[in-house]
Order: C-alpha cells, then structure tokens, then sequence
C-alpha cells in the first residue's frame, strides 16, 4: 500500500503547491513574525514533522544509563574491561546479525552495476570462504556451500573483514534512501544503474545525482526553478547505517530496559538473559539451551536425538530467544564486529557519554569556489582528513585522525604520553587497526557470551566465528511515541 507521502506528491505541481501554503499559512516564525513555507515573502520552509522511520531490519534501543564492562569473572586477568558508568543515546540496531542471502545481494548489486569496468569492486567485497578450512579438520563443504546454498540463506554471513562490513553499511544506507525517494514518488526505479550512475545519498544531496525523476518536491522560492530535489531538512532520507560503537553494542546486549521499574534496575544480568545459566528455565522450554555456543571440550551441539543448541556450526539468524529489545543472537551463534579501535585502556579514557574510540574526521573535497568537488568513478563524493589548519583554533579537537588521543602513539600532538608506544608485532598486537569484536560464538564457551567481555582483530583479517549486524542513529526524541513504524508526517 502507498503512503499517505506518496500520493500527496504526485497530486499535480500546482495543486501541492497550493496546498503546501494553505495548511501552513498560520504558521508563523516566533523571532520574526513572518509565516513559513509562504513564497510571498520568500519561501522559508519549515516541515512538520513527527518521528524518525524505522528502517527495513532494524529495531529501536532506548538509551540510557548503565555500567559498561564486565559481568562475569576476569578469567582472562586482561583488566580490558573495568566497569564505568556511561550514557548511551538512543540508536537503531539490526534485529539480526547480517545473514547470507542479504550479502549475496549486496554482492548481486555490485556485479550488476560495477562488473564491466571495475570488477575489483565486486572482487573487494567477496567473503574469504577460506576461513572454514582447519588442517586437522574436513570442513571443504562449508568452504563451497556456506555462503551461498539456499540451504544457509538465514545463517550469518561470516568471513568478513571490518572494512567489508563498513561498506556494506554504506552501500545499504544508499539502497534504502533510494527505495525511500522511490516509494515517496520522487525517483523511478532504475534498475540499469551502472559504474558512476548509480544512487549515492551524500551525491543526490550534493545535485551531483539525477536518477529517473518522477516528480521533484515544490520548490517555495520565488526565485528558484519551481521544484527541487530533497534536503536533509525534508526528514524525508534516513541517516547512515553503520556499525555500532562498542558501548552501543554492548547497551543492547544487556537489555536492562527489561530489569527496571522506574529508574531502579532490580536485577543485573551476567548474560543478554536473566539467570546465571545458558539454559531456558520457562517451563515451556525447560532445559532448552538460550545461544548457540560450545558446551564444552568437543561438544558443539550435543548427543544425537538431543541436541543441546541444535547448530553444529552456526544457527539461522532468527533461532534462539531475542532478549528484551527484541534482538536475536547477542550472546552466541557469530561474534560481531562493532566500530570502536582496540585499546586496553579504553574504560578509562573515553568521554562517558556515547563512548568511542576510533573518531578520524574527514571533510568532503570541494573546488577553489567551495563547491563540492565532481563524484568518484564509482559515483561517491570524495572525502579527505581535516587538516591541522582547518582544526586551528578549535578545543574540541585539533587534528584529523584521534584514534591515539590521550593514549599514546609516540606522535600524537595532543597525547600526554607522547614517549609510549604498543610496539605492534614486538611487545603486542595493538596498533590503529585492531577493532574490537564483542559476544561469544558457535566455537566459544560460555564465557564470552557476557556481554561485557571484549576481543580484537585486524581490521583486514576474518574467521568462521565472527559476522557483524548494522546500527543507525536515533535523531530527535529518544523514546518512540508508538509504533514501530512511523513515516514523516507532513501537512
């Protein structure tokens, strides 16, 4: 069925525009007096809106307070995660870990539009199927069928690296703004997309993306073209899938939004469940295992005729409860990649509200007028790092790249510890591409399945255990005002 939007703007240009400006006439702006979205006195335009859409796969995660780290014992006396009290925003996560048959296409989409010129796009973007192999174990069926049997469509998509997963998200947000302005009945669908023609959300904004009109919005300026493309101010587009940011991760993980009356959390968890066992304790359920996990030495999934997680590697993406957000999967089955750079420290250096560390700013390139520069050949708006030029002068931060703020990296201009470095490959395996993973997996015990336990890897490396899920922003109010679909509401 079509929004409300959609028909409203494929009413007839003059028709919109009438309407537009008798519904908002009695608006007026409450430090000047004049009414908004009236061409008689310049067209200011001021949209009504109501909440942010959901987007496809996602669901909302209340922020709040809660004490970030450790729940479980330090067996590992890596004294990485010491609890600190932090305020996480409110954000949007997949409900899911990213599955197979959504990878396939996304790789379906990249042959499509990138295979005849840059087939390496595609190629880049390939899991390493490889990952399954082990010397001391048959495992050349999961090498050739894992990914793409119709058999494993619902089981998470493994063999990914950080930077795949961070282009995934990018290559979604783009697909999902498309789809939007298709459904509003601003663009048609147009499938023959191809190299440096294709959607790109930062290059429709910038007017450097046409696509197969269907009808542009009413422009309210007397002295513009009579329509134009949509703003970021039309709340139309949502913002960036990404990953999410350890602290966000962990947040919704723990769910604690269901072990609290009022603003009392009654009850902590040491898993994304209540208890202090893996086991389903309803009587329903009695017994049944709550992740998919290692039980122990050589027991992946149980006896025969009694399974004890049902997966022998890992599970469909829906199996399992989800904890009290509604998502699936927090505890067992992948470990997932979050956005945050690896530091022992890090509990004690980040800023207590939406704690990250990772932050490398960037700027879009522009021209010697201040234009945005033309779009890639693969149809991006090129960025660049913010110069210590650019930063001068600035407290909050004065260069581009903050990774090792405050940490130590033998050149940082802003660190205290300027003379301490990790010794990458000497004395650790900490340097400025170590990513944090976080949950336990198919091949962990159940250790790792507290959500405050933390791991890394190179941003360039994969295995068979480790997967990730997407994340959103949360603009506006951070509680939902009902349901769990909501459009924006314009008059």
């Amino acid at each position: 069925m079509k929004s409300l939007n959609a028909r409203i703007w494929q009413l007839p240009l003059l028709t919109a525009v009438l309407i537009i400006g008798a519904s908002c006439s009695r608006e007026k702006s409450s430090v000047t007096g004049w009414n908004y979205n009236d061409p008689k006195n310049g067209g200011f335009e001021v949209v009504p809106y109501e909440e942010q859409e959901t987007g496809p796969g996602l669901v909302l995660v209340e922020g709040g307070t809660f004490a970030m780290g450790r729940t479980e014992e330090n067996i590992t006396i890596d004294w990485d995660n010491v609890p600190r009290r932090v305020t996480v925003p409110s954000f949007y996560m997949d409900e899911t870990e990213v599955a197979n048959v959504h990878y396939l296409e996304y790789l379906y989409w990249l042959d499509r539009v990138f295979g005849d010129e840059y087939p390496e796009v595609y190629k880049r973007a390939l899991p390493d199927t490889l990952v399954w192999r082990d010397r001391l174990s048959y495992t050349e069926n999961y090498v050739e069928l894992y990914l793409r049997h119709p058999a494993y469509q619902q089981y998470p998509v493994v063999g990914i690296n950080w930077l795949q997963a961070t282009d995934f998200c990018a290559w979604r947000t783009d697909r999902v703004n498309e789809q939007i302005l298709v459904r509003e009945g601003i663009l048609r669908t147009n499938p023959s997309q191809k190299a440096e023609d294709n959607f790109n959300t930062d290059a429709y904004l910038a007017g450097q993306y046409e696509g197969l009109v269907k009808s542009d919005l009413p422009d309210l300026n007397p002295n513009g073209k009579g329509t134009r493309k949509v703003r970021i101010e039309d709340g139309i587009l949502l913002p960036k899938y990404r990953l999410p940011t350890e602290a966000e991760w962990e947040f919704a993980a723990l769910a604690l939004i269901g072990n609290t009356q009022l603003e009392r959390v009654y009850d902590r968890k040491q898993y994304p469940w209540n208890g202090h066992i893996v086991r389903n304790g309803e009587e329903k359920y009695k017994g049944e295992m709550l992740a998919n996990f290692k039980r122990g030495r050589g027991d992946m999934m149980g006896v025969a005729g009694n399974l004890n997680d049902g997966a022998d590697i890992t599970a469909a993406v829906h199996n399992y409860p989800p904890n009290d957000y509604g998502l699936y999967n927090m505890g067992g089955n992948v470990s997932e990649w979050v956005m945050d750079v690896y530091r022992p420290l890090t509990s004690e250096d980040v800023t207590d509200f939406s704690s990250f560390r990772g932050n490398v700013y960037g700027t879009q390139v522009r021209d010697d007028e201040g234009l945005i520069a033309e779009k890639d050949s693969l149809g991006r708006i090129t960025t660049r790092p913010v110069t210590t030029e650019e930063a001068a002068g600035r407290r909050n931060y004065r260069k581009s790249d903050n990774i090792n703020y405050v940490d130590g990296s033998g050149n940082d201009v802003d660190s205290t510890f300027k003379d301490v470095t990790y010794n990458y490959g000497g004395a650790s395996m900490i340097d400025d591409k170590a990513r944090v993973y976080k949950g336990g997996s198919w091949k962990d015990r159940a250790y790792w399945m507290s959500p405050g336990t933390r791991r890394f890897l190179d941003e360039k490396l994969s295995t068979d255990y480790l997967g990730f899920r997407c994340a959103m922003i949360r603009v506006g109010t951070p509680s939902s005002a009902g349901s769990k679909y909501k459009t924006v509401k314009r008059k």
